[in-house]
């Protein structure tokens, strides 16, 4: 049994803990946003926080997650499933087209912001390397710049 946090919730998984985390995820905790895509570490559709940083799920082992904390896409809203400012920015933005690729785009774009709270267009280029078949990344940045914005404009917020 491997015990790990995910999306605040304490968790036991009885699985190999070489299995990518990606799998333990969608396979054993019902978690369906992060996606298989390449299965190499190339395209972030899988991309998850573990402890603040994002990763690869799909060739993450399970191992590495031990005692973790791992957040998903489910878990990026608050607890009464409010949305993120950066979910409700992709809504504004109409970010997805197909939307398969972003839940990874939403977890890479949280670590941005929580390591660099004012990028710049260069910097969320440079940060972001995930893959969109659609080609909607000029609405990603325009997705992240407002939601910086929208945090900067609510009281008591930064």
């Amino acid at each position: 049994m491997i015990s790990l946090i995910v999306n605040g919730r304490p968790v036991r998984v009885d699985a190999a803990p070489d299995k990518p985390l990606l799998w333990v995820l969608r396979e054993e905790l019902g978690l369906l946003g992060p996606k298989y895509g390449c299965g190499v570490a190339q395209c972030g559709a899988c991309r998850v926080l573990l402890d603040g940083q994002s990763v690869p799920s799909c060739v993450t082992p399970l191992a590495e997650a031990a005692g973790a904390a791992v957040v998903t896409v489910e878990g990026l809203g608050g607890p009464e499933g409010d949305l993120s400012a950066l979910q409700q920015a992709w809504i504004d933005e109409q970010v997805p087209q197909c939307g398969f690729c972003q839940p990874g785009f939403l977890i890479a774009a949280t670590a941005l912001l929580a390591r660099t709270p004012r990028p710049t267009d260069a910097e969320i280029d440079a940060f972001i390397d995930n893959v969109c078949r659609c080609g909607t990344y000029p609405r990603i940045r325009r997705a992240i710049h407002r939601a910086i914005h929208r945090a900067a404009a609510a009281p008591g917020q930064g």
